[in-house]
């Protein structure tokens, strides 16, 4: 199947790159995240905090099983969904993953003022965590990627217009 699967910490430019990439090639837009807090009727924040990490995971589960039955898509993927092995699986044979890659300093300046999101770790200050779980998240996101590009420095039609060179042609 030709998708795009775009992976990467939070404040990597996920949504941004995939409207781009789409724009470029005609494709389909999905956001993960937007989908789930459309079908949840909240945002993540209270649904983390209604219900838990384990059913938004689930429900983020779910949702890659079903976009990946879609062709021609630019899936733009929440950072943590590399944190199921199962969803690993189900991405890699729905196209072509990229990881956008950032510093941690690029990713803290970035979201620092995000208060949309749930911690990940309820116990550490927001620059920790950031670090901490990148850290942890840095060889899934290697292990899955097809693709690696550093998004620290260039601007968002710069990283759509390689992501398209890029790809097998195949993809295309």
């Amino acid at each position: 199947m030709a998708n795009i699967v775009l992976i990467g910490y939070r404040g990597t430019g996920k949504s941004t790159i995939a409207r781009r990439v789409g724009a470029i090639l005609n494709w389909t837009t999905v956001g993960m995240d937007a989908k789930i807090v459309q079908r949840a009727g909240m945002p993540i924040k209270d649904l983390v905090e209604k219900h838990g990490w384990p059913h938004f995971r689930d429900l983020e589960q779910a949702l890659c099983e079903e976009l990946v039955q879609g062709e021609r898509q630019v899936i733009d993927c929440g950072g943590g969904v590399v944190e199921r092995e199962a969803n690993v699986a189900i991405l890699r044979q729905a196209g072509t993953v990229v990881w956008l890659r950032a510093k941690p300093d690029t990713i803290i300046s970035r979201i620092h003022s995000d208060d949309q999101r749930p911690s990940l770790t309820g116990t550490q200050s927001f620059t920790d965590e950031v670090i901490e779980v990148l850290t942890r998240r840095t060889p899934l996101y290697a292990a899955l990627a097809h693709i690696q590009i550093n998004v620290d420095v260039r601007s968002p039609e710069e990283i759509a217009r390689q992501i398209v060179e890029l790809l097998p042609k195949a993809a295309i």
